[in-house]
């Protein structure tokens, strides 16, 4: 083992530039996979600081997960509106020895307004009663606690931007026109959100939600540890969340708990993608560097080294050199994590103060996973040198192996034909998994593609080498020569740059298809004329207050919320969170077409719900069947089916009647209302009528702008471009590593065609021409790849195969690909070039 491990390291320190490929291939891979698990654990453990329970040792609020009786904890899922708790409970908490003191919080939406009718600028404001101030603890820096119904208390920042003081008058709006109130006092506390005071009567009226409180906090007596009077507090509290420490604040923040859930989904998905991608460069990178020293390998057959002996070599080297890139990788990870953090807070998927948890797990498992890869990728790519027989050994080195083996062929075409299969299943599906098995797909064919490389790469050359000869005589002749005969070398350095070209591409256009088909759909079933909407949601009296102004037809109120469905999948039960809306049954059909299939939409209230029919055909229900699920706040709900309609990718799979829907959400306020006008009414005297609406922030826009789960879509779209930035990162990466290695290792060839006559600038021209073969083939073939799913996908979605987006996107990958390919290659062949060709023929291959 000492010997070996001696031959290892001379082998390397003798071919660093060899090796250079392979840890850098190794080190950005362990880097994306540890930033991966930092994530990870981040959504496990990290949070933002608690403000409002920053003096409460626990804190009791709504389940923050549904987990269905006979669901296992990984099928838990995150609730999508905030969850309540009953407000009695705290009585109960009261009474459990080591509690101090339990207060039950009230929260809900209030809004300063100025005098002439416009919302005070700042983050969110909400409401509380006043006895949950001690929670903070919130303290008077002046004037009193609220004493009388009309009396507030503002914290210091919200009183300086609305410019009031105490004594002074100011208009607060809630669920319903603004109200003045007189402020009694100004106090000092947490800046995450703007809060005021009202008395603990007025603010049970105010929020809406009789009897429910937002979160409960516990005062502990002195001396007595949370976690300890945690345990105590769960005994009295049935499902309810008990939760110290950092926890407190993802009861706190919806947002909070809702990222927590996000990170580990993202983290999970994308790490594993990660991961994928990194084995595959990895694999590619190290069977390049391995297949560049076949000579040597030959030799050590030759003086009869084992199959054995070689492969432990390999082995060797290769663990050698994971070793200080997973190393240095995994703290490079510290900083790839933090910035995807960033990213990830700048296009608003998570807060921005939300931190990240730092801890050497996640990075001790990115280097073993980063070792295992590299492993593996030796251990396959040592097969051939080490079994080949000693007296065919140099003969066998010296010539580049044309045919694939049987297994390879069928492995990679059988991958092609089951990534050409999930693109058709657009065809048949329809929404997010449509989308979801588009990129998939895409990604096989690719791996399917790379197995069979040299055999595609040598069939296009084929063809492509009589063109390059004619067209450029000695350096077309050379460039198609070389190409045609070195097929494995130049699918080396088309594979990792078809597979940029291709992800990318998907990623992009991806997304936009299923936006493009949900606009479209909403643009046909949206037969109003304006949409009211409003800056933290629209007050439910707007749709009956626009209803009653002259000329105007229909007032729909909508109310974007989800819920969380539960299906058997075998022994287990699958659970996800789906969108749902909530209309009016009464005025939804002068507003809107659903494509009503089944039933009649005009029966949706009370406890009633309608369905996609390919939820309804799903789940198997019918018209008058009861439908069980859950609300977003993870109350359970059974409801009689009464209509089923076909425009889900407008309006989700679920739709309720809007009082219902409001029940569950935390603020109680609409999203938006659609406002249909009278025939003959003039439309800017309509117009003109619902600026005039006695509600702050509202705004008035065409039907147009209507766009359902816009927000959502959006914010998914940039976090795909910012996964996908980070992949293409490290893709372009392994691109410029294959292709400068590819270049590097032919400085003998470069001297023996000079010695023969070719002249520096026909060596140039010969590969800037195999340069432009090999980029144009990944580019083809990348473009092809992503393509037909592409089409499929939008056919399936929108009824038009061309994919959607902007073309100038595709046009700059393209650029970006074609740059990245002739730069890399250039530089690596004006350096091989450099050397005197009497000196560089005498180097080692």
């Amino acid at each position: 083992m000492v010997t070996v491990l001696a031959i290892a390291w001379q082998t390397i320190r003798s071919r660093l530039g060899g090796f250079a490929g392979a840890f850098i291939a190794i080190l950005c891979g362990t880097a994306l996979v540890a930033a991966c698990g930092i994530l990870m654990e981040s959504g496990l453990r990290a949070g933002v600081p608690t403000q409002r329970y920053a003096a409460a040792a626990v804190v009791v609020g709504g389940a923050q997960t549904v987990r269905p009786p006979g669901a296992d904890a990984l099928s838990a899922e995150q609730v999508g509106e905030q969850p309540t708790v009953p407000a009695a409970l705290a009585g109960r908490i009261a009474s459990v020895p080591g509690v101090r003191a339990a207060v039950a919080e009230q929260s809900f939406p209030a809004r300063v307004v100025t005098r002439d009718g416009q919302v005070v600028d700042g983050p969110e404001s909400l409401g509380h009663n006043w006895d949950a101030a001690v929670l903070a603890p919130f303290t008077l820096r002046g004037g009193d606690a609220p004493a009388a119904a009309d009396e507030v208390v503002l914290d210091a920042e919200l009183a300086r931007r609305a410019d009031v003081g105490v004594g002074g008058q100011v208009r607060i709006a809630t669920r319903s026109v603004p109200m003045t109130f007189k402020v009694s006092g100004v106090v000092d506390g947490p800046s995450r959100q703007s809060a005021m005071f009202f008395t603990p009567g007025r603010a049970a009226d105010l929020t809406g939600r009789p009897g429910q409180a937002h979160a409960i906090g516990v005062l502990a007596d002195p001396g007595v540890a949370p976690e300890t009077l945690a345990d105590r507090v769960r005994a009295v509290t049935g499902g309810a969340e008990v939760v110290t420490g950092v926890e407190r604040s993802s009861i706190e923040f919806l947002d909070v708990s809702q990222t927590r859930t996000l990170l580990l989904a993202i983290a999970g998905s994308f790490g594993g993608f990660a991961l994928l991608v990194a084995v595959f460069v990895v694999a590619s990178t190290l069977a390049l560097t391995i297949n560049q020293r076949r000579r040597e390998f030959a030799l050590l057959r030759a003086v009869a080294a084992t199959p054995r002996q070689i492969r432990k070599l390999i082995g060797t080297e290769t663990t050698l050199i994971a070793l200080v890139a997973g190393v240095l990788g995994s703290v490079l990870g510290l900083a790839v994590a933090s910035g995807l953090r960033d990213a990830f807070a700048a296009i608003g998927v998570i807060p921005a103060d939300f931190g990240l948890a730092i801890s050497p797990l996640p990075l001790l498992a990115a280097l073993l996973l980063g070792l295992g890869a590299a492993r593996l990728a030796a251990w396959a790519a040592s097969r051939r040198p080490s079994s080949i027989r000693p007296v065919e050994a140099l003969g066998e080195a010296a010539v580049e192996r044309r045919e694939l083996g049987r297994g390879r062929v069928l492995t990679g075409w059988g991958l092609v034909l089951a990534g050409l299969g999930g693109a058709l299943v657009p065809l048949f599906l329809r929404g997010d998994l449509a989308a979801a098995t588009s990129s998939m797909s895409t990604l096989v064919i690719v791996i399917g593609l790379a197995v069979v490389g040299p055999q595609v790469t040598g069939l296009v050359l084929r063809y492509l080498a009589p063109v390059l000869a004619r067209f450029w005589r000695i350096s077309g002749y050379l460039a198609g020569a070389n190409a045609h005969a070195n097929a494995r070398r130049v699918a080396a350095a088309v594979t990792p740059l078809m597979l940029a070209v291709a992800f990318a591409l998907v990623t992009f256009y991806g997304p936009t298809a299923t936006s493009a088909a949900a606009q479209q759909e909403t643009t046909k079933s949206t037969t109003a004329d304006y949409v009211l909407t409003g800056a933290g949601g629209v007050s439910p009296e707007v749709a009956a207050a626009a209803g009653r102004l002259p000329g105007v037809a229909a007032a729909t109120p909508v109310v974007r919320t989800s819920v969380i469905t539960t299906t058997p999948m075998g022994d287990s039960l699958d659970v996800q969170r789906t969108p749902a809306q909530g209309l009016a049954a009464e005025q939804a059909g002068a507003a809107l077409e659903l494509g009503i299939d089944a039933g009649r939409l005009t029966d949706l209230t009370g406890d009633t719900v309608a369905l996609s029919r390919a939820e309804a055909d799903w789940l198997d229900k019918k018209i008058g069947d009861e439908v069980s699920f859950y609300f977003g706040d993870g109350v359970p709900a059974k409801l009689r089916l009464v209509a089923t309609y076909t425009h889900d990718l407008a309006f989700g799979d679920f739709v309720l009647p809007v009082a219902l829907a409001r029940e569950h959400i935390g603020g109680r306020l609409d999203d938006a209302v659609l406002i249909r006008r009278q025939p003959g009414a003039d439309a800017d005297a309509v117009s003109a009528a619902l600026r005039t609406l006695p509600y702050p922030g509202l705004a008035v826009a065409p039907s147009a702008a209507v766009a359902p789960e816009a927000g959502d879509r959006q914010a998914q779209f940039y976090l795909n471009l910012v996964a996908a930035g980070v992949i293409v990162g490290y893709l372009a990466i392994s691109v410029a590593n294959t292709l400068v290695l590819t270049t590097a290792q032919r400085s003998r060839e470069f001297a023996l065609l000079r010695l023969v006559g070719t002249t520096r600038r026909q060596v140039t021209r010969m590969m800037r021409l195999e340069a432009l073969a090999t980029v144009g083939i990944a580019v083809v073939a990348g473009t092809l790849v992503a393509l037909l799913p592409l089409a499929l996908l939008n056919a399936g979605l929108r009824g038009n195969p061309v994919p959607a987006g902007p073309l100038s996107v595709y046009f700059g990958i393209i650029a970006g690909a074609a740059l990245l390919g002739m730069v890399a290659i250039g530089v690596a062949t004006s350096v091989a070039l450099r050397a005197k060709p009497i000196d560089a023929i005498g180097v080692r291959e």
